[in-house]
């Protein structure tokens, strides 16, 4: 009988993008590179968006590299959180020391962090984590512009916009086509940190949206998605030009692990999609539900939700285990003795000091612009917008859905607010709507995303940073100076201490309740607003398993779900004030006019919320005090 041969034996087809498979031990790794993975990704002992994965310390990783370079599989470091301004001489050593042990790519997710590793340490490639929240051509353009060179868009994108976004950027782009998916837009949600105190941005998500919600009086899992599986979509992938092809799962066990990248070896080698029996294979590894390809397909429903029975496990069904294992890689294409030197030798990068980057960061912080004041505010709901709203602001903003009709009411101010994806099929429709919103004489536009800069520049509107844009440091500030925007909003994940150490024009939210998540479809899979071709929001809630109820709006394609609580904080003007801020915005949502004039007077006034509202209970978050919806 012919010897059955392995990956080592069988010459590489081509035009194959990389296989890129999770690590969240060595066990997995060793699994990953066993069943044919081509490069695996991995977190060190901290700033990894993976923080309860095992990961690995500096002894690991160096066996990992040794390892994985022994058979010609590249290795990428997760330094994928954002970060605050007191941690980038850690994050930076970090980054130091992963380009020393001879990692092939850092993942980034913190415009600020990946201009200092450009500046500190320019030989190491960078990658765009999917937090980036890059969803656009001309996002993954400023990316590449700004030193990136591969991007991993959202996972929300269709086929379509994939291989729009692969022809115009040029770029290395890698997909998911594997693993959990979250129902936020990646790099859009802030539940776990605003409702749960750990943010996800940080690496510490608690995973609200597997939790059960109550939507119209039916109790369900509105917020859980089934797990991606692309298998079945190969060849229509290779039509796509992507490079790489990535595996969710650092949190999974090695047999997961091994499970999935061996099927999808096989799928790549032979250049079919999964059979039947492969998808069932995956399946009975780990699934919620089954798997979903909706977001790929463009065709989004409800079919695309479901959860983790309480029953399954996560096992190798054993039967089936051999006829994936076999034939996978065994030899090095790279001699041993060439690792050990790579990993010997010097870091080719001059080293730096820690007052170097303390210079860059004051460097950064003193240049982000002159000061000004400001008081600016959202108002979900035109109707809202009063006069005494229109002479206490000095920009407001509707969103730009609403613009039209509002202005045509004679109700608009003077600003719109851009949704917080637009793809590349969403464009046509957004010029349109701008071209209409400028003509009736919006003069500013809030951004929440650089890939939407463009609509700024041709519309001739100027651009005001939102906080969707997660600035936590001064280098990501002057970033946001320097792409044109006249001020920004910072991230509400801060503290009023970091919000001090950032620079330039900075605003930071005061008041209102803050969207937890944009999620890539409609909750439930369905449009809850019934009434949607009247003009204005119609908000329906999410009730958890306390009773907490969270206002949630169905708007441009997508949902918006509010917290439950606004901030406020307008018995703390002093302590605002000494965080050095340029100015503060408001969030209106559910208020009526009544509460907005209420607000208004109060903020006016220093009171707290007692005194404003009598009868009512407050709340602390963070310093920040917080009032029931």
């Amino acid at each position: 009988m012919e010897k059955e041969k392995t990956r080592s034996d069988i010459a590489e087809p081509a035009g194959i993008p990389e296989l890129l498979a999770p690590a969240g031990s060595f066990e997995s790794l060793e699994a990953a590179v066993f069943a044919g993975a081509d490069a695996v990704y991995l977190g060190m002992t901290s700033f990894n968006a993976r923080a309860s994965a095992k990961n690995f310390g500096e002894a690991a990783l160096r066996d990992a590299v040794s390892l994985a370079h022994g058979s010609s599989v590249k290795i990428y470091i997760t330094l994928n959180t954002l970060i605050y301004d007191r941690e980038f001489p850690e994050w930076l050593r970090a980054a130091e020391k992963a380009a020393e042990l001879g990692a092939d790519a850092l993942i980034v997710a913190d415009a600020g962090g990946a201009s200092l590793l450009r500046r500190f340490i320019p030989e190491i490639p960078l990658h765009a984590s999917t937090q980036m929240s890059v969803h656009n051509a001309e996002g993954g353009r400023r990316l590449i512009e700004a030193g990136f060179s591969r991007i991993v868009p959202a996972r929300e994108m269709s086929r379509e916009d994939i291989r729009y976004f692969v022809k115009n950027t040029g770029a290395e782009t890698e997909i998911f086509v594997h693993g959990a998916l979250c129902v936020s837009c990646s790099g859009q949600c802030l539940f776990s940190s605003l409702v749960g105190g750990r943010s996800g941005n940080r690496g510490e998500c608690a995973q609200p949206c597997r939790l059960p919600y109550t939507v119209g009086g039916k109790t369900s899992y509105p917020l859980s998605l089934r797990d991606l599986s692309l298998a079945c979509r190969i060849p229509e992938i290779l039509d796509l030009g992507v490079s790489s092809l990535k595996i969710e799962g650092r949190m999974k066990s090695p047999a997961y692990v091994g499970a999935a990248v061996s099927v999808f070896r096989r799928l790549l080698d032979e250049r079919r999609a999964a059979s039947s029996v492969e998808m069932d294979y995956l399946s009975s590894v780990f699934s919620r539900d089954g798997f979903t390809d909706a977001y790929f397909t463009g065709e989004r429903s409800a079919s695309m939700f479901g959860r983790r029975r309480e029953d399954a496990g996560q096992t190798v069904p054993a039967k089936s285990a051999n006829m994936y294992f076999s034939g996978r890689r065994k030899l090095s294409a790279r001699p041993r003795s060439a690792v050990d030197a790579a990993q010997a030798a010097p870091p080719a990068h001059p080293a730096f000091t820690d007052a170097e980057i303390k210079s860059a960061l004051k460097d950064a912080s003193s240049a982000a612009g002159r000061p000004v004041r400001l008081k600016t505010a959202v108002f979900f709901d035109p109707a809202s917008y009063t006069g005494e709203a229109a002479s206490f602001f000095d920009i407001s903003y509707i969103p730009l859905e609403y613009y039209a009709e509002a202005a045509k009411s004679g109700n608009a101010p003077r600003g719109v607010m851009l949704p917080p994806v637009i793809t590349d099929s969403e464009t046509g429709r957004v010029r349109s709507l701008l071209k209409a919103a400028a003509e009736a004489g919006a003069t500013d536009m809030l951004v929440g995303n650089i890939g939407h800069l463009g609509f700024a520049e041709e519309s001739g509107m100027t651009p005001h940073g939102d906080y969707r844009l997660n600035i936590t440091n001064s280098p990501s500030a002057l970033i946001a100076s320097e792409e044109g925007f006249r001020d920004f909003i910072l991230s509400p994940e801060l503290t009023l201490p970091r919000m001090r150490d950032i620079g330039g024009r900075k605003l930071a939210v005061v008041y209102g309740r803050i969207p937890l998540m944009t999620t890539g479809v409609y909750v439930g899979g369905r449009r809850t607003d019934r009434n949607a071709g009247s003009g204005g929001p119609h908000f329906f809630r999410l009730t958890d398993r306390r009773g907490v109820s969270f206002p949630a709006l169905d708007i441009s394609g997508r949902t918006l779900i509010f917290n439950s609580v606004p901030f406020w904080t307008a018995d703390r003007r002093g302590d605002i004030a000494a965080a050095g801020l340029s100015g503060t915005h408001f969030i209106f949502t559910v208020e009526k006019p009544d509460d907005v004039r209420a607000v208004i007077g109060a903020y006016r006034k220093g009171l707290t919320f007692a005194a404003a509202f009598p009868g009512a209970a407050v709340r602390g978050n963070e310093g920040f005090r917080r009032i029931p919806g």
